[in-house]
């Protein structure tokens, strides 16, 4: 699963298709929507938030997060270079 913890305002800018848009305050309310046994992406701008999502995720007892180093700017320049940034 792709979670991307952006606010909705960014996430309409760009996303990846196929994410899924959970705002990192919604987190902590919210993850038991998510299946703890599923590989889970975490998504942010840079990297930052993604991380700390991810690292509650993990000790919230999710088996394999991962997150998206550099976040959707370095996914724009990288891997798609036609994606819209800010």
């Amino acid at each position: 699963m792709l979670l991307d913890v952006r606010e909705p305002w960014e996430y309409e800018i760009c996303n990846i298709v196929g994410s899924r848009l959970l705002p990192m305050g919604r987190i902590p309310t919210a993850c038991n929507e998510l299946d703890p046994d599923q590989t889970t992406v975490v998504i942010c701008h840079h990297g930052i938030r993604s991380y700390q999502v991810a690292y509650y995720l993990e000790h919230a007892g999710f088996k394999d997060v991962i997150n998206l180093t550099g976040g959707i700017e370095a996914w724009a320049r990288e891997v798609d270079r036609d994606m819209a940034t800010y």
